[in-house]
């Protein structure tokens, strides 16, 4: 993500150290870039952005990610705001590898594709990473431990797939307390089929099936021990559970050769449907969290059902219908109209409009000029929460934004180029807001969410590729806001790679760049000013063919182990430290 203009992805708080989007200036955690894995959404209805329960996938077993940058709702509904990103996991090659690193790092993945018989084909994918995680300052280190495992087929016009996966981060900051006894774990189960009613020359018609379950087991430390003049730490946080089961048609018909028309209908059950909750203090008479010597239950233990958190079990379920035409109005002209509308049942309902217009200006260069709008629907922590770091609201509704995109595209013999022109109108964004409760220390105090803020943010993207000679490329990013980010954030950041092959060795430098952020401190006298200046950090990448299907590759991230911090709104003094340096060395086989 880091690498894809207007978008930037950094670690923060928050049920572990979760990756963090930052886009167009907008910097939240509810959820305004929707993911998917194989087109199978991952944001879901209880945080509503898709890191809290799936923050770790290996980039051993993906062949690739797809981006559209911009709105996507008229196509994909909520959460597809200001951009979507699709992981499209490895599907056609036979592949095995194995790494050690550094900070006790250790990785494992392999891949098959087979035919079995006639029109039966299946494919599989399995990984595994972990890490002791370093040391920080704080005394506490960043372990990881990731499981993903995989399989589908297709027969005839026949396709299933399903997929598990597993994530553990414990320690490092949770819920802006630093331990290495936070417990962070998430998984989630999804099964997916899909058949192909109708392929002509003139029809497509397929329909799906998706189920997905996402589950999560965290715990932060919420206030030490001498903060409470109590003899054990008082640790709390989520243990949940969300289900959505959704039906698609999808269907094309081609008119004739310059009109073509795409539609489709969706329906979703989806649901939290668990809603407990994980603490070390806990009076079962009262039926609630109490801080108290005879309310510790020797460690953290997990009470489910919690009946503070009953309000959470609620049902998003929703109808969406959406279309779109192709109009090819000449060799050099194309029309796209499309529209979206969600009705999302007893919550809110949204009609998503799309048009977009591109034109050939020469062989080389074509301009397209785009409207869009988006939504995102609010989610039951959001509207419904209630535990000691944040109360919901259910008065809110929901944010959407308007997008107009100028977009130029330059494509030569050895060089292409792409400038966007973008403008977000933003209305009634959802923000977390802290609750005035400025007597508590600032490490107990709680926040809640408000629709906040109508704004404009304006800006411009360049991304190129140059192939400098035949074995020398090089591939660049850069970004500029015209406005003040939503939240504070970066008004600027550019990436650049430089890749030079020489068979059988080839080697790779990257590097990003990111603009300075300042925080004026809401307590003067209380909490500094957040003042991080601009800074760069450098990557490496190595690989050595031996021979038609071997490789040893080695990677650095961080090369000259940069010491940086980043700014997280939930941490007191909104610092957040980076990851350091990490040399990791992988043999990698293909068959």
């Amino acid at each position: 993500m880091n690498y894809v203009p207007g978008f930037q992805s950094t670690r923060g708080d928050w049920v572990g150290a979760v990756p963090k989007e930052h886009t167009r200036g907008i910097f939240l955690d509810s959820g305004n870039v929707l993911v998917m894995l194989n087109g199978h959404r991952l944001n879901e209805s209880s945080f509503g952005k898709a890191s809290v329960y799936m923050p770790h996938i290996s980039v051993d077993i993906i062949e690739k990610v797809e981006f559209i940058r911009g709105p996507g709702s008229a196509l994909y509904g909520s959460n597809a705001f200001l951009g979507v990103m699709n992981i499209v996991t490895s599907k056609d090659h036979n592949h095995m590898s194995l790494g050690i690193g550094e900070h006790g790092f250790t990785q494992a993945a392999v891949g098959f594709n087979k035919v079995l018989f006639g029109d039966l084909n299946i494919y599989g994918n399995a990984s595994w990473q972990g890490q002791q995680g370093e040391r920080y300052v704080e005394g506490v280190r960043d372990p990881l431990a990731s499981y993903f495992i995989e399989l589908g087929g297709q027969w005839r016009d026949l396709k299933l797939s399903m997929w598990h996966n597993q994530t553990q981060l414990n320690g490092f900051v949770n819920l802006a307390g630093w331990s290495d006894e936070n417990k962070h774990k998430s998984q989630n189960l999804a099964v997916l089929i899909g058949y192909d009613w109708l392929r002509s020359a003139q029809w497509d018609v397929s329909s799906t099936v998706k189920y997905i379950e996402h589950d999560i087991y965290s715990a932060g430390l919420i206030a030490s021990a001498q903060d409470l003049s109590l003899q054990n730490d008082f640790f709390v946080g989520p243990s949940w559970q969300s289900k959505d089961l959704t039906l698609n048609l999808d269907g094309a018909f081609r008119v004739n050769n310059s009109l073509a028309l795409n539609f489709g209908v969706e329906y979703s059950e989806e649901e939290q449907s668990e809603a407990g909750i994980n603490t070390s203090y806990y009076d079962f008479a009262r039926g609630d969290v109490f801080l108290g010597e005879e309310f510790y239950q020797n460690g953290i233990i997990t009470v489910n059902p919690h009946q503070p958190f009953n309000t959470l079990l609620q049902s998003f379920d929703s109808t969406a219908v959406y279309g779109q035409l192709k109009y090819t109005m000449s060799e050099k002209a194309t029309l796209f109209v499309g529209a979206r509308y969600d009705d999302v049942k007893d919550i809110d309902s949204k009609f998503s409009p799309r048009v977009a217009a591109i034109y050939s200006l020469s062989e080389q260069n074509t301009i397209k000029l785009q409207y869009g709008e988006s939504f995102r629907t609010p989610v039951s922590n959001e509207l419904n929460s209630n535990d000691d770091v944040t109360v919901g609201n259910p008065n809110l509704t929901s944010e959407y934004v308007k997008t107009t995109e100028l977009v130029w595209h330059s494509k030569y013999h050895s060089w292409e180029l792409d400038l966007v022109l973008f403008d977000n109108q933003l209305k009634d964004f959802i923000n977390l807001v802290p609750i005035n409760t400025r007597q508590l220390p600032v490490e107990q105090r709680r926040f809640t969410f408000l629709n906040t803020f109508n704004t404009d943010m304006q800006g411009y993207e360049v991304s190129g590729k140059f192939n400098i000679t035949p074995s020398t490329w090089l591939e660049m990013g850069y970004t500029h806001l015209l406005d003040e980010p939503f939240n504070p954030s970066y008004k600027r950041f550019a990436s650049l790679a430089v890749t030079h092959n020489m068979d059988p060795l080839q080697i790779s430098f990257n590097a990003l760049w990111r603009d300075s952020v300042f925080v004026k401190t809401p307590e003067p006298g209380v909490l500094d000013n957040y003042d991080q200046p601009a800074y760069s950090l450098l990557g490496a990448s190595l690989s050595w063919r031996l021979g038609n299907s071997q490789s040893i590759v080695m990677k650095v991230k961080n090369l000259f182990d940069k010491q940086y911090v980043i700014f997280e709104p939930r941490m007191s003094d909104g610092r957040i430290p980076g990851t350091g340096r990490a040399i990791h060395v992988q043999y990698v086989q293909k068959f």
